[in-house]
C-alpha cells in the first residue's frame, strides 16, 4: 500500500492490516507525522507532536507483531490525545499559558491503557482552555474544521474533533463535560462517544467538572469508537467514580440487527419551542430516524419536560465546579487567561449558593426523567446540536447578553446526559446543502447507564445503511 493511502483507512482497516503484517506500525506512524507536518498548519489541531517518542513505540510495536505478540486491535494504532489529559514526560497544558510548562510524572490511566494495548500516541490535542468556553480560548490558536477552516470543529474537544476529521490520527481521546466530545463529533462529522459517567477512569485527568468528566473516543466509525472504547474503559482503584462493572467486547453487540429495539424521539429537542434548530439539521434527524424504523426498530415519540432547560442546569453547576478547582490561579494570574475564559470564570464566582443548590435539584429531576424514558424505551434520540458549525469569531468579547443565552439554551441539545450521566453518542446523519461540499448535521443516541453496546448498536446499524462515512472533509485531502 502507498504510504499517503494508510491514513485513509479506518482504526479497524488499519488493525486489520497490521495483523496481517501488510502494513507495519512504524509505516502507519510515519504516513500520520508526515500528514501533521504538511496539514497541521492549517487545521492547527495538535499542541505537541510526540514524533520521536512514537517512532520508538512504533518500531517497539513492529517487533511485537512480527514475534506473534499481537495485543488487539489497537496495536500499533496511531491516536491522538485531548491536551487535559496526563502524559508522562510530555507537557499538558489545558491550552492555556498557566499550564504551558506543566509536564506530568505518570500516564493517566486512559494512556496506560492505550500503551498497554500497544496503542501509539502521536501527540497531544489542541482544546478549549481549561475545556471551556470557545475554540478561540486556546492559547496555541484556535483548531479549525476541516470541511470549512473558516468554521468552528466544536468545544472543548477542538483537537480532537479536527485531527480525527483531518486524518491526522486514527482514532482519538476527547472529554465530555456537557458535550464536548459530542459537539467536536457532530461538528466534524465523527462518531463521539460520550461514554457512562464511572465507566472510565479520570484519574491523571485535569478536571472541568468533577461528577460530569468523562473520558472518550472520537472516531471515524463506529467500530473505530468501539475498539478505543474499549481500550479505556473499566474500573480503576485510583478513581474511587469508576464502577466495577464488567466491560464487554463492544465490536460484538456490532451485529447490525436493531429489530424489535424500541427508540424514542424527544419531542422537545426535536419541534422545540424554545431552542433554535436549524430546518436542515431537524430533517436530517427525521430521515435519520426514518432508517431506524425501516431497519425494524420501533420508533415513538416521548417526552423529557425539562429537556430545554438543561443547558442552563448544566453551566449554573460546571461553571462553579470548574473554578472551583483552581480559585488561586484567577486572583493570581487573571491576565494569563484567554479574556473570554477570564469573563466565563469570573462570572462563575458570582453565582449564588441558592442557584448552585437549584440547579443541583433540577439535575436530579432531570436524572429521573431520563432514566425513567428509558425504562420504556431502549434507546433515545434527537439531534446532537441545534446548528452545523459556525464561523470562528476571534474577538475577544462577550458579544450580547442575548448571544449569551442562546449559547446556553444551545446546551439543551446534550445536557440531558450530561446531567443523568448515561452514555450518549454523535453520528454523523447528513449534510447541508451549502458550502464545498456541505458541513456534517448529526443525530444523537443515548441509552442505559452502561449500556454503550446498545447505543453503539444502535448506531452502527444506522451508519452501515446510510453510507455517509465515504465523504471526506476538503482540508484532509
Amino acid at each position: 500500500m502507498v504510504s499517503k493511502d494508510i491514513a485513509f483507512l479506518s482504526a479497524t482497516e488499519l488493525g486489520s492490516a497490521i495483523k496481517a503484517k501488510q502494513i507495519s506500525p512504524v509505516e502507519a506512524v510515519e504516513s500520520y507525522l508526515e500528514r501533521i507536518e504538511r496539514i497541521d498548519p492549517k487545521v492547527n489541531s495538535y499542541i505537541t507532536v510526540c514524533a520521536d517518542q512514537a517512532r520508538q513505540e512504533a518500531l517497539q510495536a513492529e517487533a511485537e507483531v512480527r514475534r506473534g505478540e499481537y495485543r488487539g486491535p489497537l496495536h500499533g494504532i496511531p491516536i491522538g490525545i485531548k491536551d487535559q489529559i496526563y502524559t508522562k514526560g510530555v507537557r499538558t497544558t489545558d491550552a492555556s499559558k498557566i499550564r504551558s510548562d506543566f509536564v506530568p510524572g505518570e500516564d493517566a490511566t486512559v494512556v496506560t491503557n492505550l500503551k498497554k494495548a500497544g496503542a501509539i500516541v502521536l501527540g497531544k490535542l489542541n482544546m478549549s482552555e481549561f475545556a471551556h468556553g470557545e475554540p478561540q480560548s486556546s492559547a496555541f490558536g484556535p483548531a479549525r474544521n476541516p470541511w470549512d477552516l473558516e468554521r468552528s470543529p466544536g468545544v472543548s474537544s477542538t483537537g480532537s474533533g479536527a485531527a480525527t476529521a483531518a486524518r491526522l490520527c486514527a482514532t482519538s481521546l476527547g472529554e465530555d463535560t456537557g458535550g464536548s466530545i459530542r459537539g467536536p463529533a457532530a461538528n466534524c462529522g465523527l462518531v463521539g462517544l460520550r461514554p457512562t459517567w464511572g465507566r472510565v477512569s479520570r484519574y491523571g485527568v485535569d478536571g472541568a467538572g468533577w461528577s460530569f468528566d468523562t473520558i472518550g473516543p472520537i472516531s471515524r466509525t463506529v467500530e473505530d469508537c468501539a475498539i478505543t472504547i474499549g481500550g479505556i474503559a473499566g474500573y480503576d482503584p485510583k478513581d474511587p467514580y469508576t464502577r466495577q462493572a464488567p466491560v464487554p467486547d463492544y465490536r460484538e453487540a456490532l451485529t447490525g440487527d436493531i429489530k424489535g429495539l424500541k427508540v424514542g424521539v424527544v419531542r422537545e429537542l426535536i419541534d422545540p419551542e424554545e431552542l433554535d434548530l436549524d430546518p436542515q439539521m431537524r430533517q436530517a434527524v427525521l430521515t435519520a430516524i426514518e432508517v431506524l424504523a425501516e431497519l425494524g426498530a420501533e420508533v415513538r415519540e416521548v417526552s423529557m419536560p425539562l429537556a430545554e432547560k438543561t443547558g442552563y442546569i448544566t453551566r449554573a453547576i460546571t461553571h462553579v465546579d470548574r473554578v472551583s478547582l483552581r480559585p488561586q490561579w484567577l486572583r493570581e494570574r487573571p491576565q494569563d487567561y484567554h479574556y473570554n475564559t477570564r469573563v466565563h470564570f469570573t462570572t462563575a464566582n458570582l453565582i449564588p449558593a441558592q442557584v448552585y443548590y437549584k440547579a443541583q435539584k433540577l439535575r436530579s429531576m432531570v436524572r429521573q426523567q431520563v432514566l425513567g424514558l428509558l425504562e420504556e424505551v431502549d434507546v433515545l434520540v434527537q439531534p446532537t446540536s441545534g446548528y452545523p458549525a459556525n464561523i470562528i469569531n476571534l474577538e475577544q468579547k462577550v458579544e450580547s447578553q442575548e448571544h449569551a443565552k442562546s449559547a446556553l439554551a444551545a446546551g439543551g441539545f446534550r445536557g440531558p446526559y450530561s446531567l443523568s450521566g448515561a452514555p450518549a453518542l454523535s453520528i454523523l446523519c447528513g449534510f447541508t446543502s451549502e458550502g464545498d461540499g456541505g458541513l456534517p448535521l448529526a443525530m444523537q443516541i443515548a441509552g442505559r447507564p452502561f449500556d454503550e453496546a446498545t447505543v453503539l448498536r444502535v448506531a452502527h446499524a444506522y451508519e452501515q445503511a446510510s453510507g455517509w462515512t465515504t465523504r471526506i472533509p476538503p482540508a484532509a485531502l
